[in-house]
Formats: C-alpha cells, sequence, structure tokens
C-alpha cells in the first residue's frame, strides 16, 4: 500500500481522494509548522510526500524518505522552498496547483488596490473606535481607480486576470513588464508593455506578480521605489522577497510612494520593524489564496499529481 505523507492539515478532498485509493496518508498533527527533526522522521518510507511552502523539500528530505519516494505534490504554484537539482538527483518528481488559485489571488489583489486607495482599514478602525461623529467634507479622502494606470509587474495567469478586469471593469490603462513579451496578451487585455522603470515611472498602482527566483530578489528595491510617483500605491501578492521591506518601509515613512498593500513578507512570518506602525499600508497574512473553493481545489489538484505518479502514470501539473 503506497504512503503518503501531508505535511500540514490541509482541506480534506485531496485527503479523501488519496484514501479512497486505498493509499495510507498520515497528516500532521502539528499546529504549524513541523519542526525540522519531526518532518525528517514522519517521512521515512513514504511514497509521496505533500508539501507546503513552509516546508524546505531538498536532499535531506529526500534521503530521509527514501529511495521509493517517487513525487513531492507542492500545495502552492510558487516552488521557491524545493530545490530542484536535489529532486532531480534524487528521481523525484515535483508538481505544483497551478491554474486553480488563478481568480482568488486576482480578487486578493484588487481587493487590496480598493483597500489602500479608499483606506478602508483606517475607516474601519475609525468606526469601532467610535470616533465618527458625523459626514465631513475631508475625512478620509481616497483616490479612484476608473482611468488611472495599473502596472502589472510580471504576466503570467494571475497578473492576467488582474489586467482583463481591471480594465473591462474599471478602465483602468493597463502597463506591463515581464521577462518575455506577450503580444497575444496584450491584443487579448488591451495591454501595452514597459520596460520596469518606465512601468514605474508611469503608473498610479503598480501590482506585483513575478515568481521568486534569484534574479526577481529585490527586484523592487529603493533605486525603483524612488522611481515611482509620490502618489502611487505597490500591491503585493506575489512572494516577499521580491520587495526590499526596508527600502519600502523608508519610502513609505518618506512619502516617496503613497501607501503599500501587502499579503506576502521578506521575513515571513515576521514583518520589518516600523512597517506594522504605518497608517499608509493594508497587511493580510499571506491569505491571497484563501478561500474555500480555491483551498479544496489545491487539496484536490496535489492529491490528483501523487495518484498519477503513484500509479504509473506522468504528473497532471509537473514542474520542468
Amino acid at each position: 500500500m503506497p504512503k503518503v505523507f501531508v505535511t500540514r492539515q490541509i482541506p480534506d478532498a485531496g485527503i479523501k481522494m488519496l484514501r479512497e485509493k486505498g493509499f495510507e496518508v498520515e497528516v500532521s498533527d502539528v499546529d504549524g509548522v513541523m519542526p525540522r527533526e519531526q518532518l525528517l522522521a514522519r517521512v521515512k518510507g513514504v511514497d509521496a510526500i505533500l508539501s507546503l511552502l513552509t516546508d524546505k523539500m531538498n536532499a535531506e528530505v529526500m534521503e530521509a524518505a527514501g529511495p521509493q519516494l517517487k513525487i513531492i505534490a507542492n500545495y502552492a504554484v510558487g516552488i521557491d522552498n524545493i530545490t530542484l537539482p536535489d529532486a532531480a538527483a534524487h528521481n523525484v518528481i515535483i508538481t505544483n496547483t497551478p491554474g486553480v488559485l488563478t481568480e482568488s489571488v486576482a480578487e486578493h489583489a484588487i481587493a487590496l488596490m480598493f483597500a489602500i486607495a479608499r483606506k478602508v482599514v483606517e475607516s474601519d478602525q475609525y468606526m469601532r473606535d467610535g470616533k465618527y461623529h458625523g459626514w465631513a467634507p475631508m475625512l478620509f479622502l481616497g483616490n479612484d481607480l476608473v482611468g488611472k494606470t495599473l502596472g502589472l509587474v510580471g504576466l503570467g495567469r494571475i497578473g492576467a486576470a488582474v489586467a482583463k478586469r481591471m480594465h473591462d471593469g474599471f478602465e483602468m490603462k493597463v502597463v506591463y513588464f515581464d521577462a518575455k513579451r506577450n503580444e497575444e496578451l496584450e491584443k487579448q487585455y488591451h495591454l501595452e508593455y514597459r520596460d520596469l522603470d518606465s512601468l514605474l515611472k508611469e503608473s498610479d498602482f503598480v501590482s506585483v506578480h513575478v515568481p521568486m527566483t534569484p534574479e526577481t530578489k529585490h527586484l523592487i528595491n529603493a533605486d525603483k521605489l524612488k522611481m515611482m510617483k509620490k502618489t502611487a500605491y505597490l500591491i503585493n501578492t506575489a512572494r516577499g522577497p521580491v520587495v526590499d521591506e526596508i527600502a519600502l518601509v523608508e519610502a513609505l515613512k518618506s512619502g516617496e510612494i503613497k501607501g503599500a498593500a501587502l499579503d506576502v513578507y521578506e521575513k515571513e512570518p515576521e514583518m520589518m520593524p516600523g512597517l506594522a506602525q504605518l497608517p499608509n499600508t493594508v497587511l493580510t497574512p499571506h491569505t491571497a489564496s484563501a478561500t474555500e473553493e480555491t483551498r479544496g481545489a489545491m487539496s484536490e489538484l496535489a492529491a490528483k499529481n501523487i495518484i498519477e505518479v503513484l500509479e504509473g502514470r506522468p504528473a497532471i501539473t509537473p514542474v520542468k
């Protein structure tokens, strides 16, 4: 009977699928990230690991599991927690969960744009603190999105979904920067290509949608932040280290940019000192894909990948 270890509690849709196939499935009972020594002990002898972004999957884990390990199914689109050369060396197939979380993350990025531009968090706290004593013409003045310029740093599935909604729904001019120009999507979603510096100088809202790679670490740094308009907002639902968080705190304090809305952080779960105290921020705890529908679909896709590989068929979404 194939053995599967799930490194953290996830929606049970996928776990049910695995058990219905007759697999022996163990799920971590640790409330949080499993300590390394426990993880190494629990994966011993398993045929598959269903991992999360918080689990470092490298040669140490693969060797602890043993030569029968065939697949590590990552419960995420990103794979920056997995050392791919180690997987290749150990003949372990790596999969992720692309596509199923596109809509949720795009929606969250858009929600953050509205929240930061319309001062939703500040206004909510103002009401809860009992400070509202009547309508006032200058109270919590924010900014419209209609007619503004949205700059997308990265035009993958999520970036394209944001582009479509903000152009069609809010008549925003959408410009984008990506390692590869996509003329088909330009026509489909009325996009205009820019180099990164031009995009930052032109945009009223800058939304980050690139994967975490050595090339994208601190892609948005102090120099890049200085290029942005003083009236511009930065939104990041991609990966924390893409933005130099120390530089961002300084830019927000000094008024180099107007505000930032973040779902990811450079040193998760920690935030850089000073970030939480800034009023011109909206901060969410890496929950862009946190809907019942999406997290359930991620669970199912990870399970399907495991089933396919353990039954001798190609993975559905292999990482290449």
